[in-house]
């Protein structure tokens, strides 16, 4: 399950993307208009300043703003930043010890069935994609 703190990490970073001509973005705006407490917001910008996903200028005029370009931004890195591993089993995570039963087990190939799916779904939507309104269409 998707936490609200990926949840909103989403609509900050497509908020910025919808502004993104408009320099530095308050994050009183982006609380405004996305109707989520500015208190919450500075933890989640916290986490994307800290993974490189957004830069901060304080000071007048100051505020958030993307550090790539929209369509540069898998949705999938934005949730994995925010959540952690999207891997529906822990054997399946990134830096897991191997699995003694691997060999063995008959429900494996399931996981990493659905975990690539999962994977392929959100890396092959782009931010630009959310922004725009395209991230329900077929890929």
């Amino acid at each position: 399950m998707i936490s609200t703190k990926g949840r909103y990490a989403l609509r900050v970073m497509i908020d910025l993307a919808e502004h993104e001509g408009e320099g530095c973005i308050p994050l009183k705006d982006i609380a405004q208009r996305q109707e989520i407490s500015k208190k919450y917001l500075e933890i989640i910008v916290k986490d994307l300043v800290g993974g490189g996903m957004v830069a901060g200028v304080s000071g007048k005029g100051g505020g958030y703003r993307l550090c790539r370009a929209p369509e540069d931004y898998p949705v999938g890195e934005i949730l994995e930043l925010m959540e952690g591993s999207l891997a529906t089993v822990s054997c399946l995570a990134g830096g897991a010890a191997p699995c003694p039963r691997a060999d063995s087990c008959q429900t494996l190939p399931l996981w990493a069935e659905y975990d690539k799916l999962t994977h392929d779904y959100f890396y092959g939507k782009s931010l630009r994609d959310l922004a725009s309104g395209a991230a329900g269409s077929k890929t």
